[in-house]
């Protein structure tokens, strides 16, 4: 699993030029599956970026979780984060989990960060073509 993880002030989803999802204060994650991930990764990942203290206290330190700030998150499927430029000019995506693993493993991440947490949960449409929309607070990006 990769995830580039990025502190905003607010970012949208829009789909055939329609808002499909949209966060204030939070995360974006863009998520990536490889064909050994399962749920028991995808929990691992959703517990870091709910306690990952990437947001200022009062010192202006980073200091607090997206529990802390009573945050929201956006998850968004991207497969091309596994695309590998090593060789040639077009990538390649074979480590990529396919979409019969990617899809369902992306859903159970979106459903456990719900269930099981106290913030806003927002996501991107699995396989959709969108356009992500974001303010990066910061700039603050982890890998």
């Amino acid at each position: 699993m990769k995830a580039i993880v990025q502190r905003v002030s607010e970012a949208r989803v829009i789909i055939d030029g329609m808002i499909t999802s949209e966060i204030g204060h939070g995360l974006v994650v863009l998520i990536a599956f490889s064909s050994t991930d399962n749920d028991e990764i995808s929990k691992w990942m959703c517990h870091k970026l709910v306690n990952l203290r990437i947001f200022p206290d009062e010192e202006n330190k980073m200091n607090k979780s997206l529990l802390d700030i009573n945050g929201s998150i956006l998850i968004i499927s991207n497969f091309t984060l596994y695309g590998d430029a090593g060789k040639g000019f077009r990538p390649s995506f074979v480590k990529a989990a396919h979409p019969e693993l990617a899809e369902p493993l992306y859903n159970s991440m979106i459903q456990f960060l719900k269930n099981n947490n106290p913030v806003n949960v927002a996501s991107g449409v699995f396989g959709a073509m969108m356009d992500i929309s974001l303010i990066n607070n910061g700039p603050v990006t982890i890998i």
